[in-house]
């Protein structure tokens, strides 16, 4: 059984802020790469011990946060993509899962959340909000891929579980903000979401490579459904005002057949004072 495995950073439990730890600038990166790979490093073992045959780890942090150094050796790195969507993820894996990730933009009691950047207020295809997670997820059910494991935050496995009923999720931290932080500037928002209750990172890693075995056997046993995609696709994204762009400038594209494609185009961006901010039915 093939999985990939995608990461991200600011979901690992430790990870404070992103001012100190999120950047390679940031005093505390080389830690915060330490804890993510040791928290890839228990998924992967999980994933292994329930009888995957292979397990790509896909460095999904902007600017690279896997030490590859410290990165389990049973697994492969992968980091650098054509054309970026899907990640070098294709039909040929049985499964792909998250390790690090964060919930979307505008998320409630959410830690570090936000969707690419920190400038979004909302991402939806088809009418349907999502992130990062729901992102790649859309991606592998067109390619018939089922996503059935994700490890981060609190509000990123209740993300994850309201968009892919029966995937096994992990929590390893829980943000404490109340509200959306619609209103905010890219920069207030950057700062917005930086308090947490953090599980220990060693009780964190033992925790993710239980939930990854049995996710594993459970994905052998009953698959998670895939989520269904009904064409054409319609991306709209809600961007917060900064220097460049006034309050909530809007950006609209559509590809009539792939998901994939849609992920794959250019944003661009219409300013409007009155664009919406769509939410998931």
């Amino acid at each position: 059984m093939r999985i990939l495995l995608m990461t991200d950073l600011e979901g690992v439990a430790g990870i404070k802020n992103y001012e100190d730890w999120c950047r390679p600038d940031s005093m505390f990166y080389e830690k915060a790469c330490r804890l993510l790979t040791e928290e890839i490093n228990a998924a992967v073992d999980g994933f292994l011990s329930a009888g995957a045959d292979y397990v790509e780890v896909a460095d999904g942090h902007g600017p690279g946060a896997v030490d590859v150094e410290l990165l389990d050796p049973r697994a492969e790195y992968a980091r650098g993509w054509p054309k970026a969507w899907p990640f070098g993820l294709d039909e040929g894996f049985e499964g792909v899962a998250w390790v690090g990730q964060h919930a979307k933009a505008s998320s409630e009691f959410a830690h570090l959340c936000h969707t690419q950047s920190f400038g979004y207020i909302d991402l939806s295809v088809n009418g349907i909000s999502i992130g990062e997670f729901g992102q790649l997820a859309l991606c592998a059910s067109e390619l018939g891929v089922p996503a059935f494991f994700a490890s981060g935050d609190r509000a990123l496995t209740e993300e994850a579980q309201e968009l892919v009923p029966g995937i096994v999720t992990c929590e390893v931290k829980r943000g404490v903000t109340a509200g959306t932080g619609e209103d905010c500037t890219r920069e207030e928002y950057q700062r917005r979401n930086a308090g947490a209750i953090h599980t220990p990172p060693v009780r964190a890693r033992q925790v993710i490579r239980e939930a990854a075995e049995a996710a594993l056997r459970k994905l052998e046993a009953t698959p998670p459904a895939l989520i269904p995609l009904v064409p054409p696709f319609h991306r709209i994204a809600v961007f917060r005002p900064d220097e460049k762009q006034p309050r909530k400038t809007v950006s609209r594209e559509s590809d009539p057949h792939s998901v994939i494609e849609v992920m794959r185009m250019p944003f661009d961006p219409q300013p409007t004072d009155q664009a919406p901010l769509v939410k998931a039915d």
